[in-house]
């Protein structure tokens, strides 16, 4: 999969993803700030939401469209998303400053007119499907029309819900799919994760895979990568104390380079599937045991445990002939602190 001119997959590094969501708190300088502190911090991308109040909801104040529980409690629907929403006249400047700054900028459409937005505003690499509009299957077509690479949060999603996600965007033109494990939580706690559905994911899907995440630590981003994603997306906030609408789930600019710095090691570390020694341990190699003469033998003499020795380092024949030399005789002198080799070895020499 491609994402503008970065390769995305389990032989490249993470793709790190900063979100900007509403931590802008209606400031265009903040948000620009924030675009900053992501390059700065080594992302590979921000993303957008794209949406208004109005699109998402309606201006009702009944009791089903207060929010009952966690960060937003007793909040009304359409005045959160108000507060939270990224204008639409900022899309084009804050993408020319995300470009500037040397960083891919996309977005998440929540419904038709955001695609059509995107596309003629933004032209951007790829798009973004929330984990709560999974089973939006016309939002879902829409986008795959564009004919781009989507990223999809599964979240609450079943997998029943995620073929008949997964089938629509392919049947419509999507340019590759890319599932993200993620927990629709603000913030979310590390024991729900069940990361090793992640497997299950990409051997279901033959797909990457990756996670967007609104916990804290770094732990749910390096187990991920352990085991195979590809896509790191976290909140990205100035200050968790400033009062953004989604601070306090969101990492500061300095954990997300730990993160990043964390994440590439690990990608790093976990190579290939190949045995063998590494080439940082060719050296090591000389510092297992051989056979050599521990005793002065002449040509003709039998080896014995008393005239041979395994020991460091490892210059002579392997331990593991230690047996078929033992009895056999020797093809010429060899003098103490020898390293025995095949041709000193009447039963090895042919």
């Amino acid at each position: 999969m491609k994402i503008g001119n970065r390769n995305v997959g389990r032989n490249f590094p993470p793709f790190l993803v900063a979100e900007l969501s509403g931590n802008h708190r209606q400031e265009i300088n903040r948000a620009k700030a924030l675009i900053d502190a992501a390059a700065d911090a080594g992302a590979d991308a921000v993303k957008l939401q794209t949406y208004t109040a109005d699109t998402l909801t309606l201006p009702c104040r009944s009791e089903l469209f207060r929010v009952k529980t966690g960060l937003w409690q007793d909040r009304y629907l359409h005045d959160l998303y108000r507060q939270a929403m990224t204008p639409w006249d900022w899309h084009h400047e804050l993408d020319a400053h995300a470009r500037s700054r040397g960083l891919l900028l996309f977005s998440t459409p929540f419904d038709e007119s955001a695609v059509d937005f995107l596309e003629e505003t933004l032209d951007p690499p790829v798009y973004k499907i929330a984990s709560f509009e999974v089973n939006h299957l016309p939002l879902l077509k829409r986008v795959a029309a564009c004919r781009k690479p989507v990223i999809m949060s599964t979240g609450m999603a079943t997998e029943n819900e995620i073929e008949d996600a997964v089938r629509t965007l392919n049947e419509h033109g999507a340019q590759g799919i890319a599932l993200l494990k993620c927990i629709s939580t603000y913030p979310a706690d590390t024991e729900h994760f069940n990361l090793r559905s992640l497997l299950r994911l990409r051997k279901r899907f033959r797909c990457p895979v990756g996670l967007s995440d609104h916990s804290l630590s770094h732990e749910v981003a390096l187990g991920s990568v352990a085991l195979g994603a590809t896509i790191i997306e976290k909140h990205l906030t100035l200050s968790r104390i400033d009062g953004a609408v989604d601070s306090e789930f969101s990492l500061e600019p300095h954990e997300f380079g730990e993160m990043r710095e964390l994440t590439l090691r690990l990608h790093k570390a976990l190579g290939d599937e190949r045995l063998g020694p590494t080439s940082q341990e060719h050296e090591a190699l000389r510092q297992r045991r051989s056979i050599f003469v521990a005793r002065t033998v002449r040509a003709g003499d039998r080896f014995t445990a008393a005239n041979l020795r395994v020991v460091r380092p490892a210059d002579g024949l392997a331990p593991s002939y230690w047996e078929r030399v033992l009895g056999s005789e020797a093809t010429r002198d060899l003098e103490a602190g020898t390293p025995l080799q095949f041709e000193d070895v009447i039963a090895l020499a042919s």
